[in-house]
């Protein structure tokens, strides 16, 4: 999980965030009364089986617990509303309902709380290099706000991201806000008295929470690291309780190939995202799920996305990919490389219905 000055990379590099996911099961545990704190599954009053996660995934929250509180010590009006949305019981039932939804209705990969946390821990990290590296946020720009500003903006705006997938799916995004304006407003109101800030902050949330899906695309530097960091949580021990669960598909099956996630410093820019894969198929998650987050919102000019397979995996195809623009540039094991556009299916689904409805694209 993330790192306050922890470990490096090997070059002295200290990595921010690390979500490492090699081992773990999914388990049946009978006649346990109620569930261990931050465990998936429910427990039956009757004693009867429930499905839970065994070692990492059990650990998780408590992990991003950690490493949130560690990158926002500085920052106490964001930690201040970080500790009231993590005990806030209305946040902790959207999260729950989210992911009755997307995981038992759709069979989709975990968009509850787990995934509120990790792409919490995500979000400190991004912002904590970007801030480091000298790019100004929109809220600081705007003359809004000041990094404490920013790190609450990016806390509340990761954690409540996903929570209109209760009601449905399909516009989940917009779904999201609505249920997220009266969190805000009792998180926010003892922190800012003043109504006029309070509003233009809460509206960087909002417009987070309303793009980090690329539907539309983010048009701030925060709503870009609320999409980004969401686009970071593509390990196996997010695909394995939808494959459990009998999903087994493309998202949840090239999600078991996906290892690690490091989140450091980067070289050129301010951040480096390094995917690690047991198995050339974990690209679809890079490319589908991460890939587009990156190029198709502010943080394209500050982020560094690389992709590598680890030798003992299956047999590779691949051994290393990086994006370079909206290309990615592959390493192939024959030595030979290969540049590929991008497949960014969201944005192809737009353009196909605007041209089907014969609108033109905005050249202002």
């Amino acid at each position: 999980m993330s790192e306050q000055g922890g470990p490096s990379d090997g070059k002295g590099t200290p990595q921010k965030f690390r979500l490492s996911v090699q081992s773990g099961v999914v388990s049946d545990v009978e006649g346990r009364a109620q569930p261990a704190p931050g465990r998936e599954g429910s427990a039956t009053p009757n004693g009867q089986r429930v499905v839970e996660f065994t070692t990492p995934r059990a650990k998780l929250i408590e992990e991003a617990d950690g490493a949130i509180r560690a990158d926002l010590a500085t920052y106490p009006r964001a930690l201040a509303a970080y500790e009231a949305l993590r005990g806030d019981p209305e946040a902790l039932a959207h999260w729950d309902m989210a992911n009755y939804i997307t995981m038992r209705k759709l069979g989709y990969n975990d968009h509850g709380r787990v995934h509120a946390f990790i792409t919490g821990a995500a979000g400190m990290a991004i912002t904590e290099l970007l801030l480091e590296g000298g790019v100004k946020p929109d809220l600081m720009d705007s003359g809004v706000g000041d990094p404490d500003d920013v790190f609450l903006t990016v806390i509340l705006g990761t954690m409540l991201h996903d929570i209109g997938n209760q009601i449905h799916r399909a516009g989940h995004e917009a779904h999201g806000v609505a249920l997220a304006l009266p969190i805000l407003d009792r998180i926010m109101g003892p922190l800012y008295p003043d109504p006029f800030k309070r509003t233009k902050v809460r509206s960087f949330i909002l417009g987070a929470i309303n793009c980090h899906d690329l539907n539309p695309a983010p048009l701030t530097v925060e709503g870009g690291i609320v999409a980004v960091a969401d686009g970071t949580d593509i390990t196996k021990g997010r695909g394995r309780k939808a494959f459990s669960l009998g999903s087994v598909d493309i998202h949840s099956i090239s999600a078991l190939a996906v290892d690690q996630v490091v989140i450091e410093r980067g070289r050129d820019k301010p951040v480096l995202i390094s995917v690690t894969m047991n198995n050339s198929g974990g690209i679809f998650q890079v490319e589908e799920i991460l890939a587009p987050k990156v190029i198709r919102t502010p943080l394209r000019r500050f982020v560094e996305l690389r992709a590598t397979t680890r030798p003992q995996g299956d047999e590779q195809i691949l051994s290393k990919v990086r994006l370079d623009g909206d290309h990615f540039v592959m390493d192939l094991e024959s030595g030979e490389q290969v540049e590929v556009e991008v497949m960014d299916s969201q944005k192809q689904a737009q353009q196909a219905v605007a041209e089907n409805l014969g609108i033109g694209t905005d050249s202002r």
